[in-house]
Protein backbone atom coordinates (compact mmCIF):
# COMPACT_ATOMS: atom_id res chain seq x y z
CA UNK A 1 0.00 0.00 0.00
CA UNK A 2 1.32 3.29 -0.59
CA UNK A 3 0.47 6.30 1.85
CA UNK A 4 0.75 9.87 1.18
CA UNK A 5 0.59 12.83 3.62
CA UNK A 6 -1.54 15.55 1.58
CA UNK A 7 -2.78 17.89 3.99
CA UNK A 8 -1.07 19.21 7.49
CA UNK A 9 -2.28 22.01 9.62
CA UNK A 10 -0.03 23.81 11.73
CA UNK A 11 -1.32 26.96 13.97
CA UNK A 12 1.52 28.76 14.33
CA UNK A 13 2.07 32.55 16.49
CA UNK A 14 3.73 34.51 14.29
CA UNK A 15 2.74 33.87 10.75
CA UNK A 16 5.24 35.33 8.40
CA UNK A 17 8.04 33.96 10.74
CA UNK A 18 6.60 30.61 10.15
CA UNK A 19 5.89 31.11 6.84
CA UNK A 20 9.69 32.62 5.87
CA UNK A 21 10.80 29.65 7.33
CA UNK A 22 9.14 27.69 5.51
CA UNK A 23 9.56 29.33 2.34
CA UNK A 24 13.11 30.57 2.76
CA UNK A 25 14.76 28.19 4.88
CA UNK A 26 13.35 25.24 3.43
CA UNK A 27 12.35 25.97 -0.20
CA UNK A 28 8.62 25.02 0.18
CA UNK A 29 6.07 26.52 -2.50
CA UNK A 30 3.73 29.34 -1.49
CA UNK A 31 0.51 28.16 -2.86
CA UNK A 32 -1.68 30.67 -0.84
CA UNK A 33 -1.53 33.33 1.57
CA UNK A 34 -5.17 34.88 2.36
CA UNK A 35 -6.55 37.04 5.21
CA UNK A 36 -10.20 35.95 4.81
CA UNK A 37 -11.39 38.09 8.48
CA UNK A 38 -9.07 40.00 10.68
CA UNK A 39 -8.43 37.72 13.19
CA UNK A 40 -8.02 34.64 10.53
CA UNK A 41 -4.58 33.74 8.09
CA UNK A 42 -4.47 31.11 5.99
CA UNK A 43 -1.08 30.29 4.31
CA UNK A 44 -0.88 27.22 2.25
CA UNK A 45 2.39 25.57 1.19
CA UNK A 46 4.00 22.45 -0.78
CA UNK A 47 7.27 21.18 -0.04
CA UNK A 48 10.09 20.61 -3.01
CA UNK A 49 9.49 17.97 -5.28
CA UNK A 50 5.37 17.84 -4.16
CA UNK A 51 3.27 16.46 -6.72
CA UNK A 52 0.57 18.83 -5.22
CA UNK A 53 -0.39 22.16 -5.76
CA UNK A 54 -2.27 23.83 -3.15
CA UNK A 55 -3.41 20.70 -2.35
CA UNK A 56 -6.01 19.98 -4.84
CA UNK A 57 -4.24 18.91 -7.98
CA UNK A 58 -1.11 17.79 -9.70
CA UNK A 59 1.43 20.11 -10.42
CA UNK A 60 1.83 20.65 -14.24
CA UNK A 61 4.40 18.67 -15.69
CA UNK A 62 4.87 16.51 -12.59
CA UNK A 63 4.69 12.77 -13.53
CA UNK A 64 4.67 11.23 -9.89
CA UNK A 65 5.97 7.87 -9.07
Amino acid sequence: MDWKLEVVVVPVTDVDRAKGFYVDKLGFHLDADIQPSENLRVVHMTPPGSAMLGGHRPRPGHRGR
